[in-house]
């Protein structure tokens, strides 16, 4: 794995962490990969390591997370308007993103926002209403600040409905666990509400997903990324 840099770019009032990994050998867009909440990118090498082998892939640390400064507010909206400039003034241009809980949340806020700068969107153990959590988000053992900002943010958003993810124009990959925090109805619903998507239930695991059978999701990751989707012979609601 190829690191091409690390270091800052202010992005408005936060001054944002990022490191620029692999060497790209497959065409067209980069990959995003936001990590999950309350972690930092680290959370996700043994993803990126694998992305990186065919991509060159950015790992921006959102506001309040691992290098980046808690800067308020602390909102999945803020967030997304962080992406949104990283793509514009760091990547220069559309990508690939691949979000895993609540960066799946802040992706899929991009893809709604901006499809023009999201080629495909990959929503590992995410949701697009906050309703959609099982448990296990917030459960107020840590007291920090930090920790609040989390619990609040996670009050009260996100707080899309179906039909917002009618508007989504990009190919989506929903992506849980079959012992996730996001339950598998709600999975269900958010891959039959957005109009091009795929599903995919990995066995065996929980919200670690990724890092539990990572040569598994990977491959899924990897196989969503790279390849266009296939003819299938009986479709139902792919026609």
């Amino acid at each position: 794995m190829t690191k091409h840099r690390d270091g800052y770019v202010q992005l408005g009032p936060v001054r944002t962490w990022f490191a620029d990994t692999g060497e790209g050998s497959e065409p067209g867009a980069p990959v995003v990969l936001m990590h999950p909440g309350g972690v930092d990118s680290t959370a996700l090498d043994v993803t990126t390591a694998s992305l990186a082998s065919a991509f060159r892939v950015y790992t921006p640390e959102r506001r309040g997370h691992g290098r980046t400064a808690n800067v308020s507010p602390m909102t999945f909206a803020a967030m997304a308007s962080d992406m949104i400039e990283f793509l514009e003034n760091v990547v220069g241009g559309p990508a690939r993103l691949a979000g895993c809980s609540d960066g799946a949340v802040v992706a899929l806020l991009v893809a709604l926002q901006r499809p023009d700068l999201v080629d495909r969107l990959a929503c590992v153990a995410g949701v697009f209403h906050r309703d959609g959590w099982g448990g296990g988000v917030s459960d107020g053992a840590d007291r920090s600040e930090f920790a609040r900002d989390l619990d609040d943010m996670h009050r009260s958003a996100p707080a899309l409905a179906a039909n917002d993810l009618a508007e989504l124009a990009v190919r989506t990959l929903v992506m849980i666990g079959d012992d996730d925090e996001v339950s598998i109805e709600h999975a269900a619903e958010f891959y039959r509400s957005v109009p091009v998507a795929e599903l995919a239930i990995v066995p065996g695991t929980s919200h670690g997903l990724l890092v539990e059978k990572p040569a598994l999701c990977n491959a899924i990751l990897l196989d969503f990324l790279t390849h266009d989707p296939v003819q299938t012979f009986a479709p139902i609601r792919r026609i």
